[in-house]
Order: C-alpha cells, then structure tokens, then sequence
C-alpha cells in the first residue's frame, strides 16, 4: 500500500498538461517501492522516515487536487459562456465534494458514446480544449483512486502542543573515524550505546555503519531536551566525547530534530 501512494503521486505529478502555466513537479523522485513487508520488517528510524515521507506525499497531492479544481473551474466558466456566470459563481461556493460530483457528470458526457466534439451541448469549439479536458479527466480519475487507497497517517488530528512532554527530541551524530583507530572507537561507542540505552529517558538508541567502513552515524531518542541535555553532561558522555576527539579524522556533526511525542507513543503501544 505504501508503494502505490509512492508511485501513484509520481505519475499524478507528471499527470499535468503543460498547455497551461508551468508544470508541476513531484515532491520529489521516487527511485523505490517501499511493500509493506519492507516497512514491517525496517528498523524504527526507516519506518518514521516513511511515515514523514508520506505526510510530505499527501500535503503534496492535496495542493495537486486544489490547483486541479481550479483549473478545472475556470475551464467550466469558459466552456459555458457568460450565459452561464451565475451558475458558475454557485458552484464554487459549494463544498469540495459537490465541485467533485459536478465534475464527474461532466466527465461522462464528455466520455459518452453519443457525444462528439463539433456537439453543441458540451460548447467546445477547438480541439486544444479537447486534449484539455480529457488529460483533466485522466488526473481526476487517479486522484480519486488515491483518495480511496491512500493510507491514514498518524495521529489523525493533530493536537495542540500542551506541556513539556509534548515533543521527543532526536539527536543524530555522524562521525568519520581513521582507520587506525577503528578498535578503540567501535569498543568506546559500544559502551556508550550501552550506557545510554539503559538511561530511564531515553526511548532508543542506534548507531549505523557506512559502506566506507569508517563512518559512522548514532542516533539518539529522548522524551525531552533537558533529559538529553542533562546526559551530555554525564562522566560517560564526556568521556565518549574525549573519544571522538582522539580517533576522529574531522569534527563530528551534531543535528537535533524535535517531533511530536504522539508518534512515538501511537508506534510502540
């Protein structure tokens, strides 16, 4: 499932006629499909990244839906003619569904067996308009089958942030070390991870080889900064620290991201 919204929203983005305004892109390109055996089976850093790639993917496809509607109101206000303007003023102030469900009666006549481009009940008068309306269909089409399949992301409503708890903190430090040292450093981390895993604040902690052999990057999950904050200060952290001053062969870096601390608790219960 998490596949097909991946690769449906490329093909949705590239969908879009050029005739009108500049092409919309998609959010960005997707090299893989990610089965929900993969998701199940990836570690829980991979699987956050998907959720976030996906709420990316679904802010992505509403603004695609929203720029559809428009383009397609303003083709139904030209098409019928200023015979017709009142009308038009009606339907836009009607909700989403109801614009939705007008352009579905739409889409069957133009799809009608007994309709023909010359016809004057459509008011179509070149063949440009033609090729406009049928690639609105098509992209209307896959929107509406995205909508059936598309899985709920989580949570469902966001609340509103109240207290100190209401966000985690992620800390991820990425580090390159000499080749010399790679003993010293690999048995120093392992103590660390050690340490800090058994810490009563810290909700999980990793840490990733590169191909190279020689980079490596830790990741840390806390319920809050001042837990994180306080651990930095412990004789093991600094100590860890004093380590990768020896055996590294440049500065590490150290990037802190805060997320909601509901999805965390939703994912782990």
């Amino acid at each position: 499932m998490v596949g097909l919204v991946l690769e449906a929203t490329a093909h949705a983005a590239s969908a879009l006629p050029s005739t009108q305004g500049p092409r919309l892109a998609p959010p960005y390109q997707v090299n893989c499909i990610v089965s929900s055996q993969e998701y199940e089976q990836a570690s829980k850093v991979d699987q956050f990244v998907t959720r976030f790639l996906l709420r990316e993917t679904v802010s992505q496809l509403q603004a695609l839906q929203s720029s559809l509607e428009g383009a397609s109101d303003t083709l139904e206000a030209q098409a019928r003619g200023q015979r017709l303007n009142e009308e038009h003023m009606q339907v836009q102030s009607r909700s989403r569904s109801s614009r939705r469900a007008g352009r579905r009666a739409l889409k069957s006549i133009s799809w009608s067996p007994a309709w023909s481009p010359g016809s004057s009940d459509t008011g179509w008068n070149s063949e440009a308009e033609l090729q406009w309306r049928l690639q609105v269909n098509r992209l209307q089409e896959l929107i509406d089958q995205l909508e059936c399949k598309a899985p709920r992301l989580e949570p469902l409503q966001e609340d509103l942030a109240k207290g100190p708890n209401s966000h985690i903190l992620v800390a991820q430090r990425q580090v390159q070390v000499a080749e010399d040292a790679l003993q010293d450093f690999h048995r120093a981390l392992c103590c660390y991870m050690n340490f800090t895993g058994a810490q009563s604040h810290c909700l999980h902690v990793s840490a990733q080889k590169m191909l190279d052999h020689a980079t490596f990057t830790l990741y840390e999950f806390w319920q809050d900064e001042a837990s994180w904050r306080r651990h930095q200060q412990s004789p093991c952290s600094k100590a860890f620290q004093r380590t990768l001053i020896d055996h590294l062969q440049a500065p590490d870096t150290l990037t802190t991201v805060f997320f909601p601390a509901s999805w965390w608790i939703m994912n782990n219960n």
